[in-house]
């Protein structure tokens, strides 16, 4: 078995494979990168059990075979090189050679057989997305998942499908985001939960891409395909909470405020607040919003006053400022829309412009209990 490659453009597909592999494997194995060569084509593998991702390389070679190479030893190395091609050849005293254009380096592989076969998808629905979709419907919502092991189902992102667009779903309890494409439709109803390593990995593969990615489906898996990559992974298993439930519908109080603005002062303010609520007060009389924060163990306050666009009563209500500073950070619009009905209920925050066509993004945030 040998082949010559570009050792550029073998680290850039490895440098994206070896985020599957986790730090501390159950099986030896999976510290390895699988690599199957058939002539030309080589596929290159890499699995944590629960996530594989496979990609395609074009290489020089007319001989086939299947081995296994240390993953970190393999990109340690490769970041050194400058451009220029290499040869690898495996040799009988169970080493592959490399050589490049200076030296020679030989590291032991294992037997391919010994790496996990990813999972066949049996009978599957398809849904073709493009990249750069995906890759903003993620960062939107991933943020916003929870990180609670006893409630799995919360740790990861919710996907619904149907032929009237796609809607991504995250929450912890305490905020919650729905994004929705109408401009994207799916051939027929589906709903799954994401895991999110597999999606932080689509997230950096996938931003500003136009390709297509097909994303086939069934009841316990996904697979993502794209350009000359695949991508599969177990699903969450497990019935997402019914959100639609928790997302107050009628908010008659409308605070429109500059963005930017907002999220500054929410920054500054909060520096103030105590260290383990968090807590800020927004009130709203008019068209002046007042936001403040005090920690009262060390006599540490902060107010700042901010003209807003405001209908409704005046109210006052409470906030967690990190879950506010994270939801304005992650919206890309100039003017917001933060909808209230009492100061128990969840607020609703909206971006007011920014958004594509068939675009849609609502975040809800849960109040704190304020004490007068």
């Amino acid at each position: 078995m040998k082949f010559i490659v570009s050792s550029t453009y073998l680290l850039k597909q490895l440098q994206v494979l070896g985020g599957v592999i986790n730090s501390s494997n159950t099986l030896p194995i999976l510290d390895n990168f699988l690599f199957e060569l058939d002539n030309s084509k080589l596929t290159v593998s890499a699995s944590d059990l629960e996530t594989t991702m496979v990609s395609l390389l074009n290489v020089e070679s007319n001989s086939k075979g299947s081995i296994a190479l240390p993953a970190r030893l393999l990109l340690d190395t490769l970041k050194t090189f400058p451009e220029q091609p290499l040869t690898f050849k495996v040799e009988d005293n169970n080493t592959v050679e490399i050589s490049s254009n200076h030296g020679k380096y030989a590291l032991a592989y294992a037997n391919g057989d010994e790496f996990p076969k990813a999972v066949a998808l049996e009978d599957p629905s398809k849904t073709i997305v493009t990249g750069d979709v995906l890759a903003t419907a993620i960062s939107k919502t991933i943020f916003a998942a929870g990180n609670d092991d006893l409630r799995p189902v919360m740790s990861g992102v919710f996907f619904q499908f149907s032929t009237q667009g796609l809607t991504f779903v995250a929450t912890d309890a305490h905020k919650l985001v729905k994004y929705t494409r109408e401009d994207v439709k799916a051939s027929q109803q589906a709903e799954f939960i994401m895991p999110k390593k597999p999606l932080n990995l689509l997230k950096g593969i996938l931003a500003g891409s136009e390709e297509e990615v097909t994303v086939e489906y069934n009841d316990s898996n996904a697979k993502f395909t794209f350009e000359n990559s695949q991508l599969i992974c177990r699903l969450i298993d497990g019935k997402y909470p019914n959100y639609e439930a928790v997302i107050p519908k009628e908010n008659p109080n409308k605070l429109m405020i500059d963005r930017t603005q907002f999220l500054n002062s929410v920054r500054r303010v909060s520096i103030f607040s105590n260290k383990t609520t968090h807590q800020i007060r927004l009130k709203i009389a008019g068209a002046e919003l007042n936001i403040s924060a005090e920690d009262i163990d060390y006599s540490n306050k902060a107010e700042e006053r901010l003209t807003c666009d405001y209908q409704g009563d005046d109210m006052q209500i409470g906030f967690n400022s990190r879950f506010l500073t994270e939801m304005l950070n992650n919206l890309n619009a100039d003017e917001v829309k933060l909808e209230m009905s009492l100061p128990n209920r969840a607020g609703i925050l909206t971006p007011i412009d920014g958004l594509d066509e068939g675009e849609s993004i609502t975040m809800l945030v849960m109040p704190v209990m304020l004490n007068n």
